[in-house]
């Protein structure tokens, strides 16, 4: 039989265990997009577009994005043949908390040409309409090398781009896996629900 003694040992290993994994650190701001395929861990990067990075914190430590969705989806196989293909994952408030999401003003646009950070397999950009300064809490994630959504890029009328500000360093797998979901036209059918946003 284990005598006491070596049960509160393996007890106390057991909790030291649990609590470095609790206390994991990153270098950079970080935040995990919990769905229920698997969590999605993204750092950010305040030093190349504070403004935005600010704004998306400020959502988040607000839970605006708890109860939000997934909703937007551009697959290779659903563009016309004469456009250069895009494929990414757009969430956000807009399909779940629309009023709130238009009360909220919108970032001044921070280019890739100022960020450095182009529009690669694992980025978070925010999404915008024709306005430059009109991105709020709506983002998107892509799934391969997307030069057009760059500064100078076909993507946006005005070829100013869009604002990327962090980068997926887990869960890559799992944003592949929602991008897989049936869709129609550009739409998720049905959306993929984010549970919450929260700091790590």
């Amino acid at each position: 039989m284990i005598s006491k003694a070596l049960k509160y040992v393996f007890f106390l290993v057991l909790l030291f265990t649990m609590s470095c994994k609790q206390q994991k650190k990153y270098t950079h701001p970080t935040i995990d997009i919990q769905t229920y395929y698997g969590d999605i861990i993204v750092e950010l990067y305040p030093e190349k577009a504070p403004k935005t990075v600010a704004a998306f914190l400020s959502y988040v430590d607000s839970g605006y994005y708890k109860n939000t969705s997934f909703y937007r989806v551009l697959k290779k196989e659903d563009q016309a043949m004469n456009v250069d293909k895009a494929e990414l994952i757009q969430g956000g408030l807009w399909q779940t908390n629309y009023k709130l999401q238009k009360t909220i003003p919108g970032i001044p646009l921070e280019t890739t040409k100022q960020t450095g950070i182009l529009h690669k397999e694992g980025v978070i950009s925010l999404a915008r309409n024709e306005d430059p300064n009109s991105g709020n809490t709506e983002f998107f994630i892509t799934l391969d090398n997307e030069p057009d959504y760059d500064y100078g890029g076909d993507a946006s009328p005005d070829k100013q781009g869009y604002t990327t500000f962090g980068k997926v360093i887990e869960g890559m797998q799992y944003v592949k896996e929602i991008h897989q979901q049936p869709d129609f036209e550009t739409n998720l059918k049905p959306p993929i629900r984010i549970i919450n946003i929260k700091r790590l």
